[in-house]
């Protein structure tokens, strides 16, 4: 075998000469469906308020005016988004690309400490972020230098503790925006252009410890939503039948600052003609209630969520008869699972995709550990075909449309079919690399993707995960990299050495869990009192809980070793305390007991 190619045949012609706000707003791709009657694009989720394609292009327009005349935002300004999700995160999105700027989206449940971190890698001219978290917000600006004044609400300042300090607000902008004189002249971009041209600096974790900044051009996110349309199209079915088809209302609490939400949820739904439910904040029970007020149809879902479908009691309180699809990606899937969907959407299509996905091998005798999130194709490389109700949960999905993968043996050399190997791709929509050029270097070769999946793939490009070369957790979706948890730990006084592994669990996938060597003082302290143990392995998990964001915490436990089994290159053994760790767990050996939670 030398390639696969992903099915679908060759792509239609993807412009390469607009930005993502032109592609959306101003542009008809043969391939963008026709809507018989028109539909809003975005629900408010809180008030039900609709909100039309003329309101988006006029906000939109009015936003890039404000930040133009205030701010002069232009050419490759970082522009930052600290926000959960909302009706006018797409408003400011296409703001900012009308103006030739950057958006860098930023998880908005990060620390203030790890907000710092990202706005120095990416140095923006402006961060919008909402009332619920405004006060990291300025904390983190204040230690960057980003002055107050460019620091805006995206929602009303009723959620602020501190009344008397001043900001903008995202509403005020716009209607700043409406009233004044046209401030700006739209960015067009050159032929070809638009492959070089930044959209965003979308983040994502490394294995070696910080989150690492994405280089993601206009044209990649438009190629991807291509991509995934062709593969469509694969379908049997006619349009007017198929399970994402135009006037589909689809539920959008997936975080629009993650790649899968906001490539796949937000950009390609609605550029194939669907209508976005938006909410803020995911309660399970609320959503429920949203699926059966809006007549919700497609669900895009992460594990943890399908779990909660299949054991929460309240699933039974509500009508949830009008979906239709239910799709998975971004963490593991089990068959089990794909089986207890099934019975509880029976006319609905369930699959899973991978853009970030993970899944039980059968050709392996342990979870497999897939790591690496995608956002470095923006997003879709696989996914489950349209034409079966079910998709095989033992696999991945089919390679989409466009895209080229082969699977390489250590040796360099390439695997044939059903052979294990690493994943390596070639698609329109991979990114431009990182910020960091050595990361770069190590990943993206010769316009490859060297992802550090070990995969098979047979003859029909359907995509089974064996193992992950590389070491990043999953935790509810989350990527985690043990190295910035271990480099955190070696900075207490009581821990000489340190390695994190994961426990597996249904619901969080991973559950990070730390080896510790303790310190000399510290070993002192328990030899004179048995009991300072515990009392060190809970200040352990607490200083991880205040220090790192709530998907970033110990929730596997801590455990005490003599010492962390090292190659002679340093090289962490990670693996070997992996399976230990597992090992331990099934036989109820393991001292600290882990705390996640449904």
């Amino acid at each position: 075998m030398s390639e696969i190619h992903g099915i679908g045949g060759p792509l239609p012609a993807i412009p390469d000469d607009m930005s993502v706000a032109q592609f959306m707003l101003d542009y008809h791709h043969p391939f963008r469906p026709v809507l018989a009657q028109p539909s809003p694009w975005l629900i408010e989720d809180s008030s039900g308020r609709k909100v039309w394609k003329e309101e988006i292009y006029s906000r939109t327009d009015a936003l890039a005016n404000s930040l133009s005349a205030r701010w002069k935002i232009g050419e490759n300004d970082v522009v930052s988004i600290f926000s959960p999700n909302s009706v006018d995160y797409p408003v400011i999105i296409w703001a900012v690309h009308r103006l030739g700027a950057i958006v860098s989206p930023l998880n908005p449940t990060q620390t203030a400490e790890e907000l710092k971190h990202q706005l120095k890698s990416t140095s923006p001219k402006l961060l919008l972020a909402h009332s619920s978290n405004y006060a990291t917000a300025l904390a983190a600006a204040q230690i960057v230098g980003i002055a107050p004044d460019r620091v805006v609400l995206v929602d009303t300042a009723s959620g602020l503790k501190d009344p008397a300090v001043r900001h903008a607000t995202l509403s005020e902008l716009i209607d700043e925006g409406v009233k004044q004189p046209k401030s700006f002249v739209e960015r067009k971009l050159n032929p070809g252009e638009a492959k070089s041209k930044l959209a965003f600096l979308s983040f994502s974790s490394g294995t070696t410890g910080l989150p690492k900044a994405i280089r993601i051009s206009h044209y990649a996110l438009i190629a991807n939503m291509i991509q995934v349309a062709t593969f469509l199209k694969t379908d049997k079915k006619p349009l007017s039948e198929a399970s994402l088809r135009p006037g589909t209302v689809i539920l959008a609490v997936l975080p629009f600052y993650h790649a899968y939400g906001l490539a796949f949820v937000m950009h390609f739904t609605l550029f194939h003609g669907a209508t976005l439910v938006v909410i803020p904040k995911f309660n399970f029970t609320d959503m429920l209630k949203s699926i059966e007020r809006y007549r919700i149809n497609y669900l895009p879902l992460v594990p943890p969520v399908a779990v909660l479908f299949c054991k929460h009691p309240d699933v039974k309180k509500y009508d949830l008869s009008s979906v239709r699809a239910v799709v998975c990606g971004a963490a593991p899937l089990s068959g089990e699972l794909m089986t207890q969907l099934a019975t509880l959407f029976p006319e609905a299509w369930i699959g899973q995709g991978f853009g970030s996905s993970q899944v039980i091998s059968p050709f392996t005798a342990y979870q497999a550990d897939d790591r690496i999130g995608m956002t470095e194709t923006f997003t879709m490389i696989a996914m489950a075909s349209p034409n079966c109700k079910v998709a095989d949960p033992s696999s991945a999905g089919v390679l989409i449309s466009g895209l080229v993968a082969r699977v390489v043996r250590a040796d360099g050399s390439l695997a044939p079919p059903g052979e294990p190997g690493e994943f390596v791709i070639s698609t329109p929509s991979l990114a431009l690399g990182y910020l960091d050029e050595k990361a770069t270097k190590e990943t993206f070769r010769d316009g490859w993707l060297y992802t550090g999946d070990e995969v098979i793939i047979n003859e029909k490009a359907e995509l089974f995960v064996v193992d992950r070369i590389k070491e990043l957790l999953k935790v509810r979706a989350f990527q985690v990299a043990p190295a910035e948890l271990e480099g955190f730990l070696l900075q207490h006084p009581d821990v000489a050495d340190t390695c994190v592994v994961s426990l597996l669990d249904d619901f969080n996938g991973d559950l990070p869990l730390a080896y510790v060597v303790p310190s000399a003082a510290a070993q002192a302290r328990m030899e004179t009192d048995p009991a300072e143990g515990d009392r060190i392995k809970a200040a352990l998990i607490k200083y991880v809980a205040d220090g790192k964001t709530s998907y970033k915490q110990l929730t596997g436990g801590v455990e005490f070793t003599d010492v962390i089994p090292k190659l002679p290159s340093g090289k962490l053994l990670r693996r070997s305390l992996r399976d230990r760790a597992r090992q331990m767990a099934k036989q109820g050996l393991l001292t600290s007991v882990p705390k996640a939670k449904l």
